[in-house]
């Protein structure tokens, strides 16, 4: 009996080992939707120079794992004096203890079931890799070069293509997101949202 209480406490301290212990960037308590207002401006051909530009963000936790979770985040209700109304589309991501990938299939919602169903992680590109928990990286795909740095309770992510293209992302500790940036051209078409206080 002894040696079976044993056995029992060992496997469960492996099993509360081998599971997730939760990106400090991209968390979520539950799979309830958390909403959060932004602010920025937005730019592009129909309009001269950077007009005001909101959005209230909502991230929500599509799936939990034991190595990891899966969140989806969109941009409703966007708000501007432009002519043309601006689409951004839902960001999804795979989130594990150490990393923030972006889930990038043609139908991402049948994507999240087939890897929430996974014993493990799927395989990451270096490209798709959005986060990191500590540290810094640098991932060179020319014409394209991305790095990523935590700066105290900040991760931010940051591509940038030798024609003006970029994208820009910044997580909080505790959080989540708190910028999200992206731009086409010499200053053709783009938007920057930071979250309000």
């Amino acid at each position: 009996m002894r040696i079976e209480k044993i056995a029992t406490v060992l496997w469960s301290v492996l099993l509360a080992s081998a599971t997730y212990a939760a990106n400090p960037f991209l968390n979520a308590p539950n799979d309830q939707p958390v909403s959060a207002q932004f602010h920025g401006t937005e730019w592009g051909e129909e309009q001269a120079g950077e007009i005001p530009l909101t959005a209230r963000v909502v991230t929500t936790r599509l799936a939990t794992t034991t190595w990891g979770a899966i969140f989806k985040i969109e941009l409703k209700d966007l708000k501007s004096k432009a002519a043309k109304k601006r689409d951004i589309k839902p960001l999804y991501f795979i989130v594990t203890d150490e990393r923030i990938v972006l889930l990038n299939e043609e139908d991402n919602d049948a994507a999240v079931k087939k890897i929430a169903a996974m014993p493990a992680p799927p395989a990451f590109e270096a490209r798709d890799v959005y986060g990191i928990a500590k540290g810094k990286s640098v991932h060179e795909d020319r014409p394209w070069t991305t790095e990523i740095e935590v700066k105290g309770d900040l991760c931010v992510y940051l591509s940038s293509h030798n024609s003006g293209h970029f994208t820009k992302v910044v997580w909080k500790k505790g959080v989540g997101l708190v910028e999200y940036a992206s731009g086409y051209g010499a200053e053709a078409n783009g938007f920057r949202l930071k979250r309000a206080k």
